[in-house]
């Protein structure tokens, strides 16, 4: 079931729907300096399909370590301080999840059901609470 999430539609569909929640999360996607004009115009970049695969394999990470989720911590840390580095707000996380449930609901069909619903659920928010910790070492801004 989980290997459908490291296709490049899918995660596609995910960031299309993040930038019709946010619309204001495009300009956080640059790549070489460059503005995109459209959501379109980043979601057919291949740095923005890139990163989306990057996206996907963490999520994949946290799949197969769901056991030992602390073992990812360190990794999860040092992206949460990347992330708010670039300028990402802790808030748009929750967008994040948001497309993201979406992407899955999409995907699965009625395999999607709310006792699913709650485990990618948990699953994520472990992720962001790991990614979090980053926030809390840098000033907001730097």
């Amino acid at each position: 079931m989980f290997c459908a999430f490291l296709h490049i539609d899918p995660a596609c569909c995910h960031q299309g729907r993040l930038f019709d929640l946010d619309p204001d999360l495009l300009p956080l996607f640059q790549y070489n300096c460059k503005q995109f004009a459209s959501p379109q115009e980043c979601l057919s970049a291949p740095e923005f399909l890139d990163h989306i695969r990057k996206v996907m394999l963490v999520i994949d990470a946290a799949v197969n370590q769901l056991e030992n989720l602390p073992c990812l911590e360190e990794y999860l840390y040092n992206l949460g301080k990347k992330h708010q580095a670039v300028g990402v707000k802790v808030e748009s996380f929750s967008t994040v999840g948001e497309s993201l449930l979406y992407m899955l609901e999409n995907c699965l069909g009625t395999a999607f059901c709310p006792d699913v619903r709650e485990a990618w659920t948990k699953l994520y928010d472990a992720v962001v609470k790991a990614m979090r910790h980053g926030w809390d070492t840098l000033p907001e801004g730097d």
